[in-house]
């Protein structure tokens, strides 16, 4: 025979019950750990598929050293580099920050397109930095500073031409390349983030970004699903339940700090991606506006199918590839 639950056992079970949903509403509430996981399996589920289908694009006759700490006692701050084989004199560099909402990603995450660039003649070095919410703002900026200051110490051992570095990213480290960006060309906004520029305003002769975000209250304007997701990456990165009106997303916001000394810059994203419209292209008129060289690479808004968010790794549709030789060109020419 089966016992049925007792009155007294049925009561018992929902308060554990109610008090198991309580707690997990409760960490959604006050921790920005549980969502940030999610987007962070999100990202990086989307993240391993595109490192499969960039691997059948992958050159042979490239080298690499990877893993190389670039802060002591720091276990996130690692980076690798990528040059051709037989390489002996420095080249022109590419530093490159990856993408990843701030929370998700890492250096590998595209390493068949660093080798790509690699065998068009340039040094590439990919960065890491601690995602949030193990770190928040400023502290993957502080980071990134220091990769630079290493990478120019030790440019011999790397294959780096010191004096012709250009600054790359994608998503979220397209914001963080823009932020040093404007930092290195402004003293005075370098001193307001409390960081000394690890690489000089002489030896930078561009910045590539693509599908970046550079008006950060604009993430806040989004709905449904893609603004809940904007709001943990925020939350996460820049810290609090306050992060909506903290002073921080303005002093992220390169669209409102780059100056007239902002270096040639490259700045590219899909017709598919609400970031274009929204960040992109209002960047690239703003830094036109300061009389900064610019170089556009924007797609129909009738192409189809459209092209997502992180489209130029798609080395399978002709406009990823269109983007890869547009960047391979823009180095070419700001580092000749």
């Amino acid at each position: 025979m089966t016992r049925r639950p007792t009155g007294a056992r049925l009561g018992t079970a929902a308060v554990v019950i109610g008090a198991v949903a309580a707690a997990a509403i409760a960490a959604w509430r006050w921790s920005p750990w549980p969502s940030a996981l999610i987007v962070r399996y999100v990202f990086e589920k989307d993240g391993a598929r595109v490192l499969k289908a960039l691997q059948a694009h992958a050159p042979s006759g490239v080298d690499r050293a990877t893993g190389i700490r670039y802060r002591p006692h720091d276990p996130h701050a690692m980076l690798d580099a990528y040059w051709q084989a037989g390489t002996t004199a420095p080249r022109p560099t590419v530093i490159w920050t990856h993408g990843g909402a701030w929370i998700s990603g890492g250096r590998a995450n595209a390493a068949p397109y660093f080798e790509l660039l690699a065998a068009a003649g340039f040094t590439v070095v990919s960065l890491d930095y601690t995602r949030g919410p193990a770190s928040r703002y400023p502290g993957a900026l502080h980071q990134l500073n220091d990769a630079h200051a290493y990478i120019v110490a030790h440019a011999a051992e790397l294959h780096i031409d010191a004096d012709r570095i250009v600054l790359a990213g994608d998503s979220a480290g397209a914001q963080l390349s823009s932020q040093l960006a404007a930092a290195i060309t402004d003293p005075a906004y370098a001193a307001e983030l409390g960081i000394r520029p690890g690489l000089e305003a002489s030896r930078l002769r561009g910045v590539i970004l693509h599908c970046g975000i550079y008006e950060m209250a604009g993430l806040l304007h989004s709905t449904g699903i893609i603004g809940w997701g904007n709001r943990t990456a925020l939350r996460a990165y820049v810290g609090g339940p306050g992060f909506a009106t903290s002073p921080v997303l303005a002093e992220m916001s390169t669209m409102h700090r780059a100056t007239s000394a902002y270096p040639p810059t490259l700045i590219s994203g899909g017709n598919g991606d609400p970031l274009t419209d929204a960040q992109a292209k209002p960047f690239a008129d703003r830094l036109e506006s300061l009389g900064v060289d610019v170089t556009r690479l924007f797609w129909p808004r009738d192409l189809t199918p459209a092209l997502p968010h992180e489209y130029q790794f798609d080395l399978d549709r002709p406009e990823g590839l269109a983007a890869l030789s547009v960047a391979i060109d823009f180095v070419t020419r700001h580092t000749g």
